[in-house]
Parts: C-alpha cells; structure tokens; sequence
C-alpha cells in the first residue's frame, strides 16, 4: 500500500489526514518508532480491558518525509485488515480506537479531513 494524503479504516464514517503542523519529534513523543526504511510506525491495541491484549491492532504508518500515511485496523498478526466496528466486542474496540485517534488529533500528527 502507498503512502496517502487521506486515508479511511474500514467501518469508520471518519477521514483522516496528517496534519500540516507535524513534526518527527512529536511522532517519537507519541511512541512512534522508526522503521527500517526511515517511516515512523506506530501499533496500538484497540481492545479496551487491556493494551497487551493483541488481538486486533490500529497500525499507523507516516512516511519519513512527513508527506503521507497509512492507516488500518488488523489481526493480531498484521496480515489481515478487520472491521472494528462490526462484531460483539465492537463498542469497546472502538472507543478505544476513538482514544488513540484523538491522542494523535491533539498531538497534531492526524486531523479529521472537514
């Protein structure tokens, strides 16, 4: 997947872009780590009875020129998108989801696409 301007998790009626204001020291603030490839990555749980539980994770990454990103939700594993919204534990996923999404609206790294 390429690196976009504005990117849209699967089930959200929100979307998202960076930030014209981001900065790399405010990634790294965050908890982003540098890749391989120079990108910043980010992977959150989105279970709310626990941050350790990896059963489906928000995967964030911003391209090391801050001029794109990437954004989903998947498996454990990372090897599948899911729909966060859909299925019993729903509700909670994406509160927490909200959470961390709204973490990175205040840090000004992602803002909600007017």
């Amino acid at each position: 997947m390429l690196f976009e301007k504005q990117m849209q998790v699967d089930g959200d009626p929100d979307v998202y872009e960076l930030n014209p204001n981001i900065k790399s020291y405010a990634l790294k603030d965050v908890g982003f780590q540098l890749s391989n490839a120079g990108n910043y990555s980010l992977e959150r749980s989105v279970d709310p009875t626990s941050p350790y539980n990896r059963n489906q994770m928000l995967r964030v990454v911003v391209a090391k020129d801050l001029s794109g990103f990437k954004m989903s939700t998947t498996n454990a594993s990372g090897n599948r998108r899911v729909n966060i919204f859909k299925g019993a534990h729903a509700e909670g996923n994406v509160e927490q989801y909200h959470f961390i999404l709204q973490n990175l609206i205040d840090r000004e790294i992602l803002q909600k696409k007017a």
